[in-house]
């Protein structure tokens, strides 16, 4: 499958793509990796767009052609302390799996966050040691490793060693 990456766009997520988001967010190859339990009906799907995908500070749909195959989900931190930086997630279709689009998809994602978010300088990005293909997302993206946390995550009733990446507001290119 050819898949032209011209055609990814991210946009808010709406109530229509309960069909499309089920295909992703009811895939345990997709959700092994996520904090959250894999879906199995359209009304989960429906509950999670209305409850978690619409109100989110900056959670995107990751579309081809207007149709949900993925998203993004950005959460900045909160408190005087912690107000500089965010926590990055994402995730997408498995038939879109190894074409490039999560990587675009993060492209395009990182300059608008931070325009969206200019008090918020560090992106964080917390990839399990076990996921390869995420974590050359993030490397391809020019997220930086800074260390390996171990047993640093309870998900799906396991304790998960997780690499931490980094992305600064000033890794953005001058002229992008």
């Amino acid at each position: 499958m050819e898949v032209d990456l011209s055609k990814i766009t991210l946009r808010p997520f709406k109530l229509e793509d309960a069909d499309d988001f089920l295909l992703f967010a009811g895939d345990d190859q997709v959700t092994n990796y996520l904090r959250w339990q894999t879906l199995s009906s359209k009304q989960e799907a429906l509950d999670h767009i209305k409850d978690v995908c619409i109100p989110h500070p900056w959670r995107r749909s990751i579309c081809i052609d207007n149709c949900s195959i993925g998203f993004i989900s950005i959460f900045p931190f909160s408190g005087e302390e912690h107000r500089f930086k965010a926590n990055i997630g994402y995730g997408v279709a498995v038939k879109y799996w190894g074409h490039g689009i999560a990587t675009k998809a993060l492209k395009m994602a990182v300059p608008q966050f931070f325009a969206d978010f200019p008090d918020v300088v560090r992106l964080e990005a917390f990839i399990d040691a076990q996921n390869l293909g995420s974590q050359r997302v993030v490397e391809k993206t020019g997220f930086q490793k800074e260390g390996l946390l171990r047993k640093y995550a309870y998900m799906k009733g396991n304790l998960r060693d997780m690499f931490i990446y980094s992305f600064l507001s000033t890794d953005l290119p001058a002229n992008p």
